[in-house]
């Protein structure tokens, strides 16, 4: 005797069937043609040297972008200083041109100040290691004057 196949939704439990993992709070990339080296190291006074990699940068928008590898335009308005292993890891955080929500703020205190803390922990912890020491720190929040002085540095030492 057969039994019909039974039909069902399947989807993962939420503790043993999805993959761990860490989506930074906003869009995350880099700025093209920028390096992390001398000269924004010279911007962290606690940083040995610049970590080696483009500037990174966080765009906040309200438009949902699920695709990878694109290129917007974006607007500075703040950056986080960060360190990792004494490196200068800082994060430049943008508004995205044009974007119907958050395109009028000119300086990261026109952000709400939960979505700062939210990226400062995001970065404080994203790449913790169990039995490991904690590499990476957060220094201070930059505004948009000082942002705009560490991209022109990085696109200088580029």
């Amino acid at each position: 005797m057969s039994f019909p196949t039974p039909f069902f939704n399947w989807r993962p439990h939420p503790w043993h069937g999805l993959e761990g993992g860490s989506q930074p709070p906003t869009l995350y990339g880099f700025i093209p043609r920028t390096y992390c080296g001398d000269r924004v190291r010279a911007l962290s006074p606690k940083a040995e040297r610049g970590d080696g990699d483009p500037m990174d940068i966080c765009v906040v928008s309200e438009r949902p972008i699920t695709r990878s590898e694109v290129i917007l335009s974006a607007k500075v308005v703040g950056a986080l200083q960060m360190l990792d292993g004494g490196e200068a890891d800082d994060k430049i955080i943008a508004v995205l041109e044009n974007d119907n929500f958050w395109g009028d703020v000119e300086d990261i205190s026109g952000l709400p100040k939960i979505l700062v803390e939210r990226l400062q922990h995001y970065f404080s912890t994203y790449k913790l290691v169990p039995g490991q020491e904690k590499r990476v720190s957060f220094e201070k929040v930059l505004n948009y004057k000082q942002a705009h002085q560490l991209v022109l540095a990085a696109m200088e030492d580029y």
